[in-house]
């Protein structure tokens, strides 16, 4: 283990080496869930089996708190995180929150050695639910940092330098009352010449601002929350499209226009939870779309001829135990091996048949060994296996498939920081490049290597 208190010189030294020691080659990962957004990494090399004495720290730096995941472009990382300077409790009866007056801050490091190259912060008083800091992963784009602040702030800064070119405010600039309930999570994506957002307000539920100038270029559909899911791109029926679930419906956009290509009403019996958690991205799988929320479960639609219908809806008829489908609640989904693998809210990492939606098996192993409320992972494929980054700051590879769950290695990285719902948490989405993996939690940031085949590290 490379020690904390090594100077930031010969740890970036000793990175160097050992990273020109590899003729491998890894994948950046530029925004939410990597470079196609799709939580798999395609590059080879990585390392399944850990060492039994944990897996090499490359580095470990302190941060102040935030939800943010890292995003890393070649040896460069971007995090969002913030201060907080000043705070007023809710008095007794007070329906608004009191705001928090504090400074996000975007992030620019070295990924070899987390090291500082540059810092942008601005003034942001928070006025939500879990303040911890902002939610989203910068998204990193053509020589472009583009990251969304937890009070609505969308910033475009020059990657190089940190300059700020342009940022809108979607509490001003749309005329919105008040940020929704946890602020605004769900994670930019960037589609042709347009930086597209979850926004709010009617007609402006997704908004498309030009990537060079912040100017608006089309805005779409109304839903009375936007909810925090983040938007995917696919292509459907022949046609590139945006999907976008917004609390009351989930919809098929032009990316370039905002046309809306098909529209379907959520959830599907009508009835919505105010206010409703719809949190993880959408999944595409050629024409099917799959989307599960902790009080809805688990919906699979097939989009036929801009046609949306319903292959199967599972819902638990147990409030109390959730004994059906997948209610999830941060967790990213995956399609594989004729399945769909998710996290329940109770901690249940689940296993549906792909097209039925029956319950294959389920296992508490990869999130703590027992029930907790929102417990959560989130899963990252690699050739034949699976990364599994819990909210417990473990990182585990195993094998997920129709027969069940294989554990082959688990190694501590991070403790966890955050209290919420009864438990302590890391709820902080990781980044993989490098041959690495980037982790934080409320407190620090650490670099740990998952290079395979070299003795140490990279």
């Amino acid at each position: 283990m490379i020690a904390p208190h090594m100077s930031s010189v010969r740890r970036g030294l000793l990175f160097i080496a050992l990273f020109m020691a590899t003729p491998l080659i890894a994948d950046d990962w530029p925004q939410w869930r990597g470079p196609n957004r799709d939580a798999l990494l395609r590059d080879k090399g990585w390392l399944k089996s850990f060492p039994s004495n944990g897996l090499q720290t490359l580095w470990r730096i302190p941060i102040n708190p935030g939800y943010s995941g890292p995003a890393v472009v070649g040896d460069r990382l971007y995090v969002m995180d913030r201060l907080e300077t000043r705070r007023l409790e809710r008095k007794p009866g007070e329906k608004s929150i009191p705001a928090i007056e504090g400074m996000e801050r975007v992030l620019c490091l070295d990924a070899r050695t987390g090291a500082t190259n540059w810092e942008h912060s601005y003034e942001s008083a928070y006025r939500i639910d879990y303040p911890g800091g902002p939610r989203t992963t910068p998204l990193v784009h053509q020589g472009r940092v583009y990251t969304l602040g937890a009070m609505g702030d969308l910033r475009c800064l020059d990657a190089q330098s940190g300059k700020l070119a342009w940022s809108r405010k979607f509490l001003s600039d749309f005329d919105l009352q008040e940020p929704p309930l946890w602020g605004w999570a769900a994670h930019p994506i960037v589609v042709g010449s347009n930086v597209i957002c979850s926004v709010g307000k009617d007609g402006s539920g997704v908004v498309a601002f030009n990537c060079a100038t912040g100017q608006e270029s089309w805005r779409a559909l109304t839903s009375k929350e936007i909810g925090y899911a983040p938007p995917a791109l696919a292509t459907i029926n022949g046609k590139s499209q945006v999907i976008v679930w917004l609390t009351d419906l989930l919809a098929g956009l032009d990316p370039e226009t905002g046309r809306t290509h098909w529209i379907f009403p959520y959830p599907a019996e009508g009835k919505a939870q105010r206010p409703e958690v719809t949190v993880s991205t959408p999944i595409v799988k050629d024409d099917h779309v799959f989307v599960s929320t902790f009080y809805h479960g688990a919906l699979l639609l097939k989009i036929s001829n801009g046609v949306p219908t319903v292959v199967w809806n599972r819902k638990s008829t147990s409030k109390s135990t959730f004994n059906d489908g997948l209610h999830t609640v941060m967790s990213s989904l995956v399609f594989h091996d004729g399945a769909i693998f998710g996290v329940c809210g109770m901690g249940e990492l689940r296993c549906l048949d792909e097209k039925t939606g029956e319950r294959l098996w389920e296992t508490y192993a990869a999130t703590g060994g027992k029930k907790g409320l929102f417990a959560n992972a989130f899963l990252v494929q690699h050739e034949d296996g699976f990364y599994i980054w819990n909210d417990q700051g473990e990182l585990i590879s195993a094998r997920l498939g129709r027969k069940g769950y294989e554990e082959i290695s688990r190694a501590k990285l991070l403790e966890p920081t955050e209290h919420a719902r009864g438990r302590t948490i890391v709820w902080s989405h990781p980044a993989f490049a490098n041959h690495c993996i980037y982790v934080r939690n409320n407190e620090e940031l650490v670099c740990a290597s998952l290079a395979r085949m070299r003795e140490p590290g990279f």
